[in-house]
C-alpha cells in the first residue's frame, strides 16, 4: 500500500510542476493547438500535456514499481515511448494516420509478447470459453489499439479526457489491489497521479491540452489495465474477489470512450462517410449543442461513468451477455437524451427565426467556448 500511495503522489507532483514550464516553452516555440471548424476552443492553447503525464507516471513506477503479477516492466515503458513519440510528432507536425496505426500495432505487439498479456477466453460469450493463442493474439492486438483510439477521440472538452481516464485508472487499481496485485496497482495509481495533476490545468478553462501524446499513451495503459483484469479473472486464476463476468465489467468501465466511438463511427456510416473523418458528431459535441459548457459537460459524463461502473459491479453475478445488453441498451438510451432535447430546440427556433439553423448552433457553440 505505501508504494501505491508514493506511486501515486509523486506522478502528482511531477505533473503539477512540470506543465508550467511546459506551457512557458509552448509558448514560446509557438506549440499550440490552433482554433479550426471542427474543435470548441476558439484560443490558442498549448497541447503538450502528454509530455508531463507520461513524465509523472513513467518516473512514480521507476522509482515505486515492483515486479508482483508482471514479468519485466521495460516492455511496457518501451512500448509506452514508442507511443509517446508518435503521439508527439503528430501534435507538432501532423503524423499521417497509417503511421500513427503502425506504431500503436508495434507498441502493443512489444507488449503482447513481453509481458504476455493476452485475451485466454471468451467467458462462455456466445457459448465460447478457451480459445487459441493465435485467437488470442489477434483479439488482444485488436482490443488494445480500439480502446487506444477511443480514448484519443473523447479528447474533446476541457477535463472530458483527463477525469475519466482517473475514474478509470483508479476503479482498476482498487481492484488490483483488492486481489493483492500490487504492481498493477501501482501502475494504475501511479496513471491516476499523473491524470489528477494534469487535471489542474486541463479543467475548463483549459490552459493546456493533452494531444495526442497524452490521450494515446493514456488509452493504451488503461486498455493493458483492462486486459490484465479481465485475465486476472479467468476460469484458472483464482482470487477472493473473482468475477465470472469480467469482459462486462470491463466494458461498463470504458463505456464512454468505447460507445461514443462506435456511435460515431455507425452515424457516419449511415451517412455515407469514412467512419475516420472528423465531425461534431461525438457525446460531448451534442452536449454542447443542447446549452451546457465545457465543466457540464465533463462533470455530467464524470458521473455517468461512475454510475456505469457502479451498476456494473452490481450485476457482477449476472451473464457476460446479459450485462452486455443491459449496459448497451442503458448507453444508447442515454446517448438519445441530448439529440431529443436539441431536435425539439430546433424545432422551437425554426418557428421562432428564420436565421439557419446550422448557423445558430454554431455561434452558439462559439458562445458556450469563450463565456467557458
Amino acid at each position: 500500500m505505501q508504494n501505491i500511495i508514493l506511486s501515486f503522489l509523486t506522478a502528482l507532483l511531477v505533473v503539477i510542476f512540470g506543465i508550467p514550464s511546459i506551457i512557458t516553452v509552448a509558448k514560446l516555440k509557438g506549440l499550440y493547438d490552433k482554433p479550426d471548424k471542427r474543435k470548441l476552443h476558439t484560443a490558442k492553447i498549448p497541447r503538450l500535456g502528454g509530455l508531463a503525464i507520461v513524465a509523472g507516471f513513467s518516473i512514480a513506477v521507476s522509482i515505486w514499481g515492483i515486479a508482483d503479477g508482471m514479468s519485466r516492466l521495460q516492455y511496457l515503458q518501451a512500448s509506452l515511448i514508442i507511443l509517446f513519440f508518435s503521439g508527439l510528432k503528430d501534435d507538432i507536425i501532423i503524423l499521417s494516420p497509417i503511421k500513427k496505426l503502425v506504431s500503436q500495432l508495434l507498441a502493443t505487439a512489444i507488449t503482447i509478447v513481453g509481458e504476455d498479456i493476452r485475451i485466454t477466453s471468451f467467458y462462455g460469450l456466445f457459448g465460447i470459453n478457451e480459445i487459441p493463442i493465435w485467437a488470442g493474439f489477434a483479439l488482444t492486438l485488436f482490443t488494445i489499439v480500439v480502446i487506444t483510439n477511443a480514448f484519443n477521440l473523447i479528447d474533446g472538452v476541457d477535463g472530458l479526457a483527463g477525469g475519466l481516464g482517473f475514474i478509470i485508472s483508479v476503479t482498476f487499481g482498487l481492484w488490483f489491489n483488492f486481489i493483492d496485485q500490487t504492481g498493477w496497482a501501482i501502475l494504475a495509481f501511479g496513471l491516476a497521479g499523473a491524470l489528477l495533476g494534469f487535471l489542474v490545468f486541463n479543467f475548463n478553462p483549459a490552459k493546456i491540452f493533452m494531444g495526442d501524446s497524452g490521450s494515446i499513451t493514456t488509452g493504451f495503459l488503461i486498455a493493458v489495465f483492462a486486459i490484465r483484469f479481465i485475465e486476472f479473472n479467468s476460469p484458472g486464476v483464482e482470487n477472493s474477489y473473482k468475477i465470472l463476468s469480467a469482459p462486462a465489467i470491463a466494458v461498463a468501465i470504458l463505456i464512454i470512450p468505447l460507445f461514443d466511438t462506435l456511435r460515431v463511427f455507425i452515424v457516419r456510416l449511415l451517412k455515407k462517410k469514412s467512419p475516420f473523418s472528423p465531425d461534431q458528431n461525438h457525446l460531448h459535441h451534442s452536449l454542447i449543442k443542447i446549452g451546457l459548457g465545457h465543466k457540464e459537460v465533463s462533470l455530467v459524463m464524470y458521473i455517468v461513468n461512475v454510475l456505469f461502473v457502479l451498476m456494473a459491479f452490481m450485476l457482477k453475478d449476472s451473464s457476460t451477455l446479459t450485462i452486455l445488453l443491459i449496459v448497451g441498451t442503458l448507453a444508447f438510451v442515454l446517448s438519445q437524451i441530448p439529440v431529443y432535447i436539441l431536435s425539439h430546440r430546433i424545432a422551437d427556433l425554426e418557428a421562432e427565426q428564420n436565421t439557419p439553423i446550422a448557423q445558430q448552433i454554431e455561434e452558439h457553440i462559439k458562445s458556450k467556448d469563450i463565456n467557458n
